[in-house]
C-alpha cells in the first residue's frame, strides 16, 4: 500500500470527506465517489483509512496528566436533554477561584479529540467542561459514524438547551469567577454563535468555522467574538459576509480571522484536513482572547 502524504490527495477528496462528515453523503455514496481518486498506487481503502480520524496517536493532553484534575460530571439540563455527561476539566491545587470556557464538539458527539481540547483549555489556566449532547441517546459512540447518525437523532435547538445549561453549571462552579466564554467547532461554532445571541451576559465566544446566526439573532450578541474561519470552507464561509455587516452596523465587538488555504476542520489534528501553522495560531489567538476577556 502506498505511504499516502497530504499532498498527494486531490482538494476534491477532501470537499467530498467534508460533504460525508456533514451527512450530504451516505458511507456507500462516499466511498463510490472516492474510488474515482483511487489512482496511481491509492486505494479506496487507503484512501479511507487516510481520512479517517486517528484518536491513539494525536492527544497533546493525557487523560492522566498529573497537572490537572479531569473527570466526568452530570449536570441538569432541564430545557434540553434532562441529565448531560461532560468532561470537567482544571488546573490542580487551585487556590483561587478561575475562569471558564465551554467547549462544544462537532456534529459527532464528545469524541477524544474535543475531550483533548477540553484538556488543552485547563491547561491554559481556565476550567473546562465539555459536554456530551449524545447524553440522552447514550453518549458517544466510540466512533464519529455511528455519532454523527445519533446526534441526527436530536433536535439541534434542544442541543444548543444544554451547552446554556453548561453555561450555568460552569458559572456557579464552586472554583469559577463567575467569567464564562464558549469556544466550539463546526456544530459546536454554531452553537458558540446562538449562545451568544441567547446569552448577554457570556464572556466571550470563539466559533470555530461554525455557520452564523440569522440577522435579527446577530443583532442580540453582546459578547466578543472571535471568528475563525478557513479559506477553503466554501460552505461556511457564505454567510460571512453578511454576518460581519451585521456586527458592524450594531457595533459589536469582534475579531475575525480566514486562514488562507486551510479546509474547513483544520483545528482538528487527528484528521488530514489538519493544518498545524493555521491550528497553533487559531489557538494562540484563542487563549489570548479569552484571557483578555474573562480575566
Amino acid at each position: 500500500m502506498k505511504n499516502i502524504k497530504k499532498e498527494d490527495i486531490k482538494q476534491e477528496v477532501f470537499d467530498l470527506y467534508d460533504d460525508y462528515a456533514h451527512n450530504k453523503l451516505n458511507r456507500r455514496q462516499f466511498v463510490e465517489k472516492l474510488s474515482l481518486y483511487a489512482v496511481g498506487g491509492l486505494t479506496v481503502s487507503s484512501l479511507l483509512s487516510f481520512m479517517s480520524p486517528n484518536y491513539v496517536d494525536t492527544l497533546l493532553v493525557k487523560p492522566d496528566d498529573p497537572t490537572l484534575d479531569s473527570n466526568y460530571v452530570n449536570y441538569e439540563s432541564p430545557n434540553g436533554g434532562g441529565i448531560i455527561k461532560g468532561l470537567l476539566s482544571k488546573p490542580k491545587n487551585l487556590d483561587n477561584k478561575i475562569s471558564g470556557v465551554v467547549v462544544v464538539h462537532e456534529n459527532r458527539g464528545l469524541n477524544p479529540y474535543i475531550e483533548d481540547v477540553g484538556r488543552r483549555v485547563a491547561k491554559a489556566g481556565f476550567i473546562s467542561l465539555a459536554p456530551d449532547a449524545l447524553t440522552p441517546l447514550g453518549g458517544y459512540p466510540g466512533n464519529d459514524d455511528d455519532g454523527r447518525a445519533m446526534q441526527r437523532q436530536r433536535d439541534r435547538n434542544e442541543m444548543l438547551e444544554d451547552f446554556i445549561a453548561a453555561y450555568e453549571y460552569l458559572k456557579n462552579h464552586k472554583d469559577c469567577n463567575g467569567k464564562v466564554g464558549v469556544v466550539g467547532f463546526c456544530f459546536g461554532g454554531w452553537i458558540s454563535n446562538m449562545m451568544a445571541v441567547r446569552l448577554p451576559e457570556l464572556g466571550a465566544a470563539v466559533p470555530y468555522y461554525g455557520r452564523q446566526p440569522e440577522d435579527e439573532d446577530a443583532k442580540k450578541i453582546k459578547a466578543p467574538l472571535l471568528l475563525q474561519y478557513a479559506e477553503l470552507d466554501k460552505r461556511v464561509n457564505a454567510g460571512w459576509p453578511n454576518f460581519e455587516a451585521v456586527l458592524k452596523e450594531n457595533n459589536i465587538e469582534h475579531e475575525a480571522y480566514i486562514y488562507p488555504d486551510v479546509n474547513h476542520g483544520f483545528h482538528n489534528n487527528t484528521t488530514p484536513r489538519f493544518d498545524k501553522e493555521a491550528a497553533n495560531l487559531s489557538w494562540e489567538r484563542t487563549i489570548a482572547f479569552f484571557k483578555k476577556h474573562l480575566t
